[in-house]
């Protein structure tokens, strides 16, 4: 009983050094991240920063019946959708490629990874030489008797964006997924042949399953990579941009230049919620595809 006792105190005491370990970095997030949050919700629920009189879901319904809000969501949303799908498929596809034996192998792993290096002041400096309404591309149009395209106040600007998204992203992805391809067991590969599976069964009965939690994790960073575009976008095209180009960030960021703080600290709610929303969904899907691999 003794030494039960002695033992559990030096838990005790252990338990107590290392919590104090923990505390700088709690007092840090506490700071910079959970204090600020509850501001945020704060001000959601007040007319204004001086008089402060609660209002309820009055700063919510007017922000969510505004006209540019609306289509900052929506054209938010359509590139999300578009980009993620693509940022899986496409990197997946070379990886699967890459990890064969095919010509200049390295040369191509070098130059889908090199965009990671790129800054992005030379991003923008690079797409506005192709794509500026002087710049290559244009050049090339004009000499094959088209009409230059002024392509960041066109419809075709979200494309000119959605390319340059893929252009920065798909080498880390496709890192991942060669990870992940280089990860499934060999043993469950051989028998799969020796069962007859064609290439085709091969890689979604047999190896699909154990990328599911790439594939998972690659979703989630696309994600949050789509909404980090906005940098490039705001460089490329200022504070109002074309009208497919105006997202949910543009949006805020203009509120927040014009010191209205209620509807940014609502705009800022509303994405948070979607977000948790969409990563719980993929968090359950995961749960679920993945269980079948685990067992």
């Amino acid at each position: 009983m003794k030494k039960q006792k002695r033992k559990s105190k030096m838990e005790r005491k252990l338990q107590f050094k290392t919590s104090l370990f923990i505390i700088p970095s709690f007092i840090g997030v506490a700071t910079f991240y959970l204090a600020p949050f509850a501001v945020v919700i704060y001000y959601a629920f007040i007319d204004n920063i001086i008089s402060r009189e609660f209002v309820g879901f009055d700063n919510f319904k007017l922000l969510l019946n505004n006209k540019a809000f609306q289509d900052a969501l929506k054209h938010t949303g359509s590139f999300s959708l578009m980009v993620v799908p693509l940022a899986i498929i496409v990197p997946l596809f070379f990886a699967i490629l890459l990890m064969k034996k095919v010509p200049m192998q390295s040369t191509f792993r070098t130059i889908l990874i090199s965009p990671l290096m790129v800054p992005v002041a030379s991003v923008i400096l690079i797409w506005n030489i192709l794509f500026h309404l002087n710049g290559t591309v244009n050049d090339f149009l004009s000499n094959i008797g088209l009409s230059p395209i002024d392509w960041f106040k066109s419809d075709h600007s979200q494309e000119v964006i959605i390319m340059l998204y893929m252009w920065k992203n798909i080498g880390y992805n496709m890192i991942l997924f060669m990870s992940a391809l280089a990860a499934i067991p060999n043993g469950v590969v051989e028998a799969a042949k020796l069962d007859g599976a064609n290439k085709f069964r091969m890689f979604f009965s047999v190896k699909m399953p154990y990328l599911f939690s790439s594939i998972f994790f690659v979703g989630i960073l696309s994600l949050i990579n789509s909404f980090k575009i906005f940098r490039e976008v705001y460089l490329l095209t200022g504070s109002y941009p074309y009208n497919k180009l105006y997202m949910v960030q543009h949006y805020m960021n203009n509120t927040f230049k014009n010191l209205d703080y209620q509807k940014l600290s609502c705009a800022a709610i509303i994405m948070c919620l979607i977000l948790i929303v969409i990563i719980g969904a993929l968090f359950f899907v995961d749960e679920k595809l993945g269980k079948d691999v685990e067992e």
